[in-house]
């Protein structure tokens, strides 16, 4: 992955060779970014400039060789930890390493893409994926050799806020008294679920969402549409790329999130004053709970973009709108004026919460069912 493959970001690009060709690399570094906006294929690019000795801002260097194993992501002196779980082969005690060829597939056809989608790859998704303890020891374990090539080594860790308790502190050590050489890249979201002492030894970079020219021209170029088509999938993308390819390709994961959410408001809808309506709801509540914990985190965050973008509308900022419903006789038009500014905050802090206890191993069946009985109230709010 070369610097010039990776779309925008050029200040953090012109950052990163900066501090590689000056010989000031420093040992751990923190990569914050929203999905789709290129952390990690800069992270494996700025792994090949340092491995390969690479130079100038496009990351081209003599070392053919080297620039070769990083085409498929071979290069023996870069290793890589992400969140895994059990699956139909990996039955316990599972690791990176058992998930690399996998890994390698999943980076190369799509570098932008999150984490629910690298769970439907390893088939996982009903799962949530972590960085667990075994994890720790294979870290400990692949560090304290030698870099094969006698230069640097590199660690990308990608999703560091999956770590759980143990990992993080077996990490923290390492990060104390690094073995000499060797570079640490963490990947994540957010610093919510990173742990301070963490945090506190990194140098944080902070990636924005990708713009939509930057987005439209990747578009255009490397997926060869019409500008049209690529301004209006670049607006509708918020600055991640990866939901661009799936607006382009049309690929919705069988997931039916807009239908859910309409099911979902007019049963709030009709549920005041109309006891049996809460039927509807607790129905409702108990077929979502039946979808992973993944996939009800991934819907809760579109309801939360849904009522945003109602908001929007309410208030007359239409140019800010990008979704455009295509359930039938749904028009985010007349739902908007039951999203205004009494209600809003309510809204999504209920909804926040939901994310926050399922996220939390809470039972989905009470978390939505809750949700859905407050909702009957707060829709209604004037």
């Amino acid at each position: 992955m070369l610097f010039q493959e990776v779309l925008g970001q050029e200040h953090i690009k012109s950052h990163l060779t900066k501090t590689a060709d000056s010989g000031r690399i420093p040992h751990a570094q923190l990569f914050i970014g929203p999905e789709g906006s290129g952390t990690l294929p800069m992270a494996i690019a700025y792994a090949q400039y340092i491995l390969c000795g690479n130079t100038g801002s496009e990351n081209n260097g003599a070392n053919s060789a080297c620039n070769l194993k990083f085409s498929n992501l071979s290069h023996p002196d870069l290793h890589f930890v992400f969140p895994v779980s059990t699956n139909s082969d990996v039955k316990s005690h599972p690791v990176s390493a058992n998930f690399l060829k996998q890994w390698r597939e999943f980076v190369l056809e799509s570098p932008y893409s999150g984490l629910f989608d690298w769970y439907k790859k390893i088939d996982i998704q009903n799962k949530q994926g972590q960085i667990g303890v075994d994890e720790a020891h294979e870290i400990v374990k692949s560090l304290s050799l030698k870099a094969y090539e006698g230069g640097y080594k590199v660690m990308i860790i990608w999703m560091a806020d999956k770590m759980n308790i143990a990992t993080a502190n077996k990490l923290l050590k390492m990060l104390e008294e690094p073995p000499q050489k060797t570079v640490f890249l963490l990947i994540a979201e957010s610093t919510d679920d990173i742990l301070q002492t963490i945090l506190s030894r990194c140098q944080v970079l902070q990636f924005g969402p990708l713009g939509e020219k930057v987005i439209c021209e990747a578009l255009r170029n490397q997926q060869n549409i019409d500008e049209k088509t690529a301004a209006k999938i670049a607006h509708q993308a918020q600055g991640n790329y990866a939901k661009a390819l799936h607006l382009l390709h049309k690929d919705d994961d069988g997931l039916p999130f807009e239908e859910w959410f309409v099911q979902w408001v007019r049963a709030a809808f009709r549920a005041k004053g109309n006891a049996a309506a809460i039927q509807d709801l607790i129905a409702w509540s108990e077929a979502i709970a039946t979808t992973g914990r993944e996939t009800q985190k991934q819907f809760l965050n579109f309801c939360i973009d849904m009522f945003r973008q109602a908001l929007l509308l309410n208030y007359n900022a239409k140019e800010l709108v990008f979704m455009e419903p295509t359930v039938e006789n749904f028009k985010l038009e007349n739902f908007a004026p039951f999203v205004n500014g009494t209600n809003i905050n309510d809204i999504f802090k209920e909804l926040s919460d939901a994310l926050y206890h399922i996220e939390r191993n809470g039972n989905a069946k009470i978390i939505l069912t809750d949700l859905s009985i407050k909702l009957t109230r707060l829709i209604h709010k004037k």
